[in-house]
C-alpha cells in the first residue's frame, strides 16, 4: 500500500492536541529508547523541551505588528512567565554544521557524481594520489576541486581513520561503503540523525498544518508478512533507494556549479524499516497512557 501527507485538505485547522497523543507517543518511543541508552534523563529532557518551547514560541509565533512579549509566550506554552524571561534568547544553535561534517559531504557528493570522478557506469573512482604512476584524477584533484582550506593528506587521513576511504590492492584510494553509512555515535551520524529526522517531521507537519499539503511525504507498507519477504523487500528497497539518491545527486551536483547562490536548501531523503510488528505493538501497548476517567485529575 501506498500513502501519505500528499491527500488534499479541507480543512487548515490544526488537528486537536488530544488526538495527537496516540501519533506522538509512538514518535517519541524509539527516541526516548535513544535517551535513555545515552543517558539523557527526564529531568534533563525536560530543561531541553522547556527551552525549545519558548523559542519556538517566541520566533515562530510572533505577530508581524507587535513585540512578542513573555506574557504571549507564556501563554502559548504554558511555562510561567518568570521562566520564559530566563530563557528567552537562549535556544540551542540547531543549524549548527560541524565543518569536518560539511566539508566531507560535499567532497563525497563530487566523487560519486562528478565526471571527471566516476567511471563510465557512474561508480566513483579510485584515485591516485599525486605522484603516483598512472593516468587519471587524483585524491588531491577531487579535493581541491572542492576546498584549499585543508590539506588533502590531512583529508586523507581522517577518512582512513574512520573508514570513509580505503586502499586497494593496487595503492589507489577507494570509496568505503563507511562515507554512505557512518560509523555508529560519530559526529557525522549524529548530525544527520537530527537533520534528516527534522526535515521528515517539518514536512509531515507542514502537509498537517497546510490548506493544501506541500511536501512530498509518503511510504509503501505492508503488515502481517513473513519474516522472508520482510527480508527480502529491505534488500530490493535499498537498492533502488542508493539508485534514486545517486540520480539526485548527479543532476544536483551538476546544476549546482552553474547556480549563483541563494539562501535556502533542499532535501531528498529515504528510509526503509522492517521490525517483528507483534513484538512492538506489545510495547506500544504497554506505553500508551490510561484515559482518565471522567472528573479524574488530569
Amino acid at each position: 500500500m501506498i500513502f501519505g501527507g500528499m491527500e488534499k485538505s479541507n480543512s487548515p485547522q490544526p488537528p486537536d492536541a488530544s488526538s495527537l497523543q496516540a501519533p506522538v507517543a509512538r514518535l517519541l518511543r524509539p527516541l526516548v529508547r535513544l535517551f535513555i541508552r545515552c543517558g539523557v534523563t527526564f529531568p534533563a529532557l525536560c530543561d531541553l523541551l522547556r527551552e525549545l518551547y519558548v523559542n519556538v514560541a517566541e520566533y515562530d509565533f510572533a505577530l508581524s505588528d507587535k513585540e512578542q512579549t513573555d506574557s504571549r509566550v507564556s501563554l502559548l506554552t504554558g511555562i510561567h512567565r518568570k521562566e520564559v524571561r530566563r530563557l528567552r534568547g537562549a535556544g540551542a544553535p540547531v543549524r549548527l554544521v560541524p565543518a569536518s561534517v560539511s566539508r566531507a559531504s560535499m567532497i563525497v557528493a563530487r566523487w560519486i557524481a562528478a565526471p571527471e570522478f566516476v567511471d563510465a557506469h557512474g561508480a566513483p573512482l579510485p584515485l591516485r594520489r599525486a605522484g603516483d604512476p598512472g593516468d587519471g584524477p587524483t585524491f588531491e584533484d577531487l579535493v581541491e576541486s572542492v576546498t584549499r582550506d585543508v590539506r588533502p593528506r590531512a583529508i586523507l587521513d581522517e577518512w582512513m581513520d574512520r573508514g570513509i576511504a580505503e586502499i586497494d590492492a593496487n595503492g589507489r584510494i577507494c570509496l568505503a561503503e563507511a562515507a554512505f553509512a557512518p560509523r555508529p555515535g560519530d559526529d557525522r551520524q549524529l548530525y544527520y540523525f537530527g537533520r534528516n529526522l527534522h526535515d521528515h517531521v517539518a514536512a509531515a507537519v507542514d502537509n498537517i498544518l497546510a490548506a493544501k499539503p506541500r511536501f512530498f511525504e509518503r511510504g509503501v507498507h505492508y503488515e502481517g508478512i513473513s519474516r522472508e519477504l520482510a527480508q527480502r523487500m529491505e534488500a530490493r528497497s535499498r537498492q533502488l533507494a542508493m539508485e534514486a539518491l545517486t540520480t539526485a545527486n548527479r543532476e544536483a551536483q551538476a546544476a549546482y556549479a552553474a547556480d549563483p547562490g541563494g539562501e535556502w536548501r533542499w532535501n531528498f531523503g529515504l528510509y526503509i524499516f522492517s521490525e517483528n510488528e507483534e513484538k512492538s505493538a506489545q510495547g506500544e501497548a504497554e506505553a500508551m497512557p490510561a484515559k482518565p476517567a471522567d472528573g479524574a485529575e488530569k
